[in-house]
């Protein structure tokens, strides 16, 4: 079944270009169902952007799935203008008395700033603790994944000398996870960011277990049982020109940057790049929305009882 999203949402006629199955809200009412209520919690700047990129992904799963677009109230966005966030936004504290069936947080790009230093983070933590008692799923994404992995287990972020930057072969340390049905022994994951985690913390944490990793990259995505948490620090949602869009911006800014690695054929920026992760990102998501899907509570309300 399709995914449920505002029909005047710009997304929505890109999903469909795209021939990603969405339905409007008469269309859901005629079936008999309770759709998955998925949250995603939009740090981004370019909110638009992650909007297409999450939802292709959601929305290519069988289930009826309902998303609902989330922001933190003590940031204003730079580059998403305000009737737009006004139009498809609620902040948390207006959906923090809903209960989700799944939830995401994306990544931001403060990752070199000390945790504390972030103009919203008091915000962060309280949606964090929420997320305990209101979500069935978390999944958390780059600095969303460093933060909450910091939060719930003090698990710090190193800086990097340079960035990471590129498109790397990744490993499959967990075939028989319930997250990685159908993944190749190996595969290639987009990877960018300032700072990285590294796999002797997570060791060090009973509760934590690395699924996906990568020999150049380290951790890429670790799973949390007893809190029923994902941590995914690198772009499986990325699009096939994302990290080229990055590459250029930087480059017409004036600001240092390495050519992303393994990305433009035979190195020449000229040429387009071919995404070689789509399906493994599709698996990672239908996966767990299956997951969701198979445990959460029919009854929204015994999310977090304990029911």
């Amino acid at each position: 079944m399709p995914i449920k999203i505002p029909d005047t949402l710009p997304a929505f006629q890109t999903l469909v270009n795209e021939g990603v199955r969405v339905m409007t809200e008469t269309v859901a009412i005629r079936q008999d169902i309770r759709p998955l209520q998925i949250g995603l919690l939009n740090l981004m700047p370019n909110k638009i952007k992650t909007e297409v990129q999450m939802a292709r992904l959601v929305g290519a799963s069988p289930l009826q799935v309902e998303l609902s677009l989330v922001r933190v109230g003590a940031h204003r966005a730079k580059n998403t203008s305000e009737e737009h966030l006004l139009a498809f936004y609620d902040t948390w504290e207006e959906v923090k008395h809903r209960k989700f069936d799944g939830f995401i947080i994306t990544g931001a790009p403060i990752e070199t700033l000390e945790y504390e230093e972030v103009t919203y983070w008091d915000e962060m933590k309280q949606i964090l603790d929420w997320t305990t008692t209101n979500v069935h799923s978390t999944l958390n994404v780059c600095w969303g994944a460093m933060a909450a992995i910091y939060h719930f287990h003090g698990v710090p972020k190193y800086t990097l000398d340079e960035k990471a930057f590129g498109v790397y072969r990744h490993h499959n340390r967990k075939p028989s996870s319930i997250y990685l049905n159908g993944f190749s022994d190996d595969f290639e994951v987009p990877v960018s960011r300032w700072t990285e985690i590294r796999a002797e913390d997570i060791r060090a944490v009973p509760d934590l277990e690395i699924l996906l990793d990568s020999d150049e990259m380290g951790v890429c995505l670790v799973e949390e049982k007893a809190g029923n948490r994902l941590y995914i620090f690198n772009h499986v949602e990325y699009d096939s020109t994302s990290l080229a869009d990055e590459y250029f911006r930087d480059v017409s800014a004036g600001v240092p940057i390495k050519m992303p690695r393994n990305y433009f054929p035979h190195n020449d920026p000229a040429l387009p790049p071919q995404n070689r992760w789509r399906g493994h990102a599709h698996l990672l998501f239908g996966n767990w929305i299956n997951e969701i899907y198979q445990t959460t509570p029919y009854d929204l309300e015994k999310i977090g009882t304990g029911a």
